[in-house]
């Protein structure tokens, strides 16, 4: 397994990483700093980026052919969207800790990763020791979790979710009895209307809080943009259907819920 921790120069990716490395069995490290220092490559320009996030992918799959290392536990900076893909990593971690990094350059092509580019997200100095544990937890969890597979058939549900609630999650569950998984579009919306105050990342923690104890591998859930209708032409190889609630469930007000949250 490839894990990837980034995030700005001075944001804790190191000493995390360092951490982890104890924590997860037959567990290799490659810190940025040391293969610059190794290869001699201080070319911190986009080609050079580019170059260096390679070299770590093919170094980080060179240990992995090794079968006595499991996982591949890389700490660098990885400033863009393209840069992370280039590592290709099957668990990131975005060390969200501080706003700006001490090296201008850096700041400059920094690129704030969106929600759906990292496992886990942290956001301030926790004692490491418990960070890496927590996360250790997460890899574990997931390496026994059935794997969402986008080539089978499966169950489109749009929505808002401001907030998400048990009537959601009865619909989700319809959903996924008819069609075996589901994937979940938060349609950002956030500040358009009084009734949507919730940032969509806000929105798919909350989503992900409720149903990932009974559901994980069993659904995805991606932001979308606000949408407001969905069209097709000719046969196209689904179907758009409502599905009828009880109506103890379809009578929730999220109105009541919001005022009882507060916002």
């Amino acid at each position: 397994m490839r894990i990837l921790i980034f995030g700005l120069p001075g944001s804790g990716k190191t000493t995390l990483a360092t951490e982890l490395v104890k924590l997860l069995p037959n567990a290799g490290h490659l810190n940025a700093d040391t293969v610059r220092k190794t290869f001699e490559d201080w070319d911190f320009s986009v080609a050079g980026r580019a170059r260096q996030a390679l070299r770590m992918r093919t170094m980080a799959d060179n240990l992995l052919n090794d079968e006595s290392v499991k996982y591949v536990i890389a700490d660098f900076v990885a400033p863009t969207k393209e840069l992370r893909e280039i590592y290709q990593p099957d668990f990131s971690i975005f060390m969200d800790t501080i706003t700006e990094g001490r090296f201008d350059d850096t700041n400059k092509v920094w690129q704030q990763p969106t929600s759906d580019e990292y496992n886990y997200h942290v956001t301030k100095f926790n004692p490491v020791e418990v960070e890496a544990t927590t996360i250790r937890n997460l890899i574990v969890k997931m390496e026994t979790t059935p794997i969402f597979d986008s080539q089978v058939p499966t169950g489109l549900m749009i929505g808002r979710f401001q907030p998400w609630h048990i009537g959601h999650r009865t619909l989700f569950e319809k959903i996924l009895e008819i069609s075996g998984q589901v994937c979940i579009g938060v349609r950002n919306t956030y500040g358009t209307t009084d009734k949507d105050p919730l940032q969509v990342n806000e929105v798919i923690k909350r989503i992900h809080d409720d149903l990932e104890k009974d559901y994980a591998g069993k659904y995805v859930i991606f932001e979308l943009p606000n949408i407001s209708g969905v069209y097709y032409g000719r046969d196209v190889g689904y179907e758009v259907k409502q599905l009828k609630l009880d109506k103890e469930i379809e009578n929730i007000s999220a109105t009541k819920i919001r005022k009882e949250m507060g916002i």
